[in-house]
C-alpha cells in the first residue's frame, strides 16, 4: 500500500494500538527492517489486524490477546506465539490466562501444538523474569 490507499484513522490506530500492544522497540525494529518489498505487507497489517481489528470494541486487549495466543499456538506459529507470549506484559493477560488459552489447544487442535507453545511461553517468561531481575 502506497501513502494514498491508507484510510488515515485506521492506519493512524493501527500504529497506535501496535505500539499499545507489542510495545515501541518491537514496532521501532519492524519499521526501521522494512523495505520496499515488505513495506506493503507492514502498512497492510498495521492497517487491518491493528487498526481494525484490534482496535474494535468488542474485546479488551486481554480477550484478544488470548484469543490469539490459542490462535497461534493452535496453528504452530512459534515466533508470533514468543511475540505475543511477550506482548500480554501490556495486554494484561496473564500466565494463567496463557495456560487456559494452551489447555483449549490442546484438546480443540491437539496436544503436540499445546505443547510446542507451552515451551515457548516458558522459555519467554524466563527471558521476562530475567529481564525484570536485571533491571528490578
Amino acid at each position: 500500500m502506497d501513502d494514498v490507499s491508507k484510510t488515515p484513522n485506521r492506519y493512524r490506530t493501527g500504529v497506535e494500538v501496535r505500539r499499545a500492544v507489542l510495545g515501541d522497540p518491537h514496532v521501532d525494529r519492524a519499521e526501521v527492517a522494512a523495505t520496499d518489498f515488505d513495506q506493503p505487507f507492514q502498512d497492510l497489517i498495521t492497517e487491518a489486524a491493528w487498526g481494525t481489528v484490534w482496535a474494535r470494541p468488542g474485546f479488551s486487549k486481554r480477550e484478544r490477546s488470548i484469543v490469539t495466543l490459542a490462535l497461534l499456538a493452535a496453528l504452530g506459529h512459534d515466533e508470533e506465539v514468543a511475540l505475543h507470549v511477550r506482548a500480554t506484559a501490556n495486554t494484561g493477560a496473564t500466565r494463567e490466562d496463557i495456560c487456559e488459552a494452551f489447555l483449549h489447544v490442546a484438546i480443540y487442535a491437539g496436544v503436540p501444538a499445546a505443547n510446542r507453545a507451552f515451551k515457548i511461553a516458558k522459555e519467554v517468561f524466563s527471558e521476562m523474569d530475567g529481564d525484570k531481575a536485571a533491571h528490578g
